[in-house]
């Protein structure tokens, strides 16, 4: 026997490490921060806003596949699929994407018919599956100023041709709870940071605008009228404070999923607070769970791309050590002064790893 071969038995990797075959078993059993790159992994939430492709690259030489989310927001929604479109075909398999629509014409007699040739078109185009954003529920209103929310009778066409088509849908429906309060009650720094910069979305300054039980209520609604429509609900599921709020619509809705994006700090202070639950949570629902970051790349600027891309490594590697190992990791989006400034990771099995952060992505959207 060689070499190479002797190393691929256990009893090669034992005798070199001075490791019982035991021990060898239970390093299987688990990552290492080292195993980061060679692990499987996608970002089903990310923003690729550029026809650049460095960071796409990049992405690839750490093993991330990325699924760029077309949103109905920023940039013209034509222009956010011209670039993920053309990506994707000089790049073929390093990148998906989701499609959307707009709500421009809501009310329109025509507006379901040409949603769902909307929808048609990205889905020939090669998208995985549709996007539908917070402007559902916090700024469309209808022609008498009322606010429409997702369950609003004029959508109903459009779900059910996405549910009858078996097309998956992720829903950024809702905002964390933070939202609907003042500064001073936030709980995470990220919160108070968006709203500051964003006051029109910061729901306590706009108390004529729809409550936060009536956005979960009326994304609610869906996954009770549409229950064969796979539904990621996106930043997990807008129920980020409370993870017993996620279980009852696990256990209440068996194609509702959810996505950890810009929500890991809140696992991190779900798990400051009790690591087990946390824990027994994510091992639980491992099959409802997708990694996401929500990280967004509008350009590559110049002199500035090493920076970008460390960035990257640093969210993507941070949150999959936090999750994958017991490694320490850093912590400080917290405003509690008793919640320490770095974590010990939790780490979950390679099995569950594995689910969180590529199998549950390719069992939903295929990619």
């Amino acid at each position: 026997m060689n070499r190479r071969d002797f190393l691929k038995t256990g009893t090669g990797c034992a005798a070199l490490l001075g490791l019982t075959p035991a021990l060898v078993g239970c390093r299987k059993d688990y990552y290492s921060a080292a195993d980061f790159v060679e692990a499987p992994k996608a970002d089903v939430h990310f923003h690729y806003g550029t026809h650049d492709d460095a960071c796409l690259i990049y992405a690839n030489s750490l093993g991330m596949h990325l699924v760029s989310v077309n949103v109905d927001a920023g940039e013209s929604i034509d222009e956010q699929l011209d670039i993920v479109v053309n990506l994707q075909k000089q790049h073929s398999g390093m990148m998906s994407f989701l499609g959307t629509f707009s709500v421009d014409d809501f009310g329109k007699d025509y507006f379901a018919d040409q949603t769902i040739a909307r929808i048609d078109r990205c889905m020939n185009l090669g998208a995985k599956g549709i996007k539908i954003w917070k402007n559902i529920g916090m700024t469309l209103q209808d022609e008498q100023g009322n606010y429409v929310m997702a369950d609003n009778p004029a959508f109903a066409p459009v779900f059910t041709y996405l549910e009858k088509q078996g097309i998956p849908v992720m829903a950024h429906l809702g905002e964390p709870r933070n939202c609907w309060l003042p500064y001073d009650e936030m709980n995470l720094k990220g919160d108070m940071n968006y709203y500051r910069q964003n006051p029109q979305y910061h729901m306590f300054q706009h108390p004529e605008k729809p409550s936060y039980e009536d956005q979960i209520i009326a994304r609610d609604h869906l996954l009770e009228r549409f229950p064969k429509l796979m539904i990621v609900g996106a930043h997990i599921g807008s129920l980020e404070w409370d993870l017993d709020e996620v279980a009852k619509r696990f256990d209440a809705h068996p194609n509702f999923m959810v996505d950890l994006s810009a929500r890991m700090s809140y696992i991190q202070l779900h798990s400051f607070h009790d690591r087990e639950k946390v824990k027994a949570f994510l091992t639980k629902y491992q099959d409802r769970i997708l990694y996401g970051s929500d990280t967004g790349i509008r350009e590559i600027r110049p002199g500035r791309q090493e920076q970008q891309q460390k960035g990257l490594l640093e969210t993507w590697s941070s949150q999959w050590n936090f999750l994958a190992t017991d490694e320490t990791v850093p912590s400080n989006q917290f405003i509690l002064e008793s919640a320490p400034k770095e974590m010990e990771g939790l780490r979950l099995p390679r099995k569950i790893i594995d689910k969180i952060f590529s199998g549950n992505t390719k069992r939903v959207f295929g990619c």
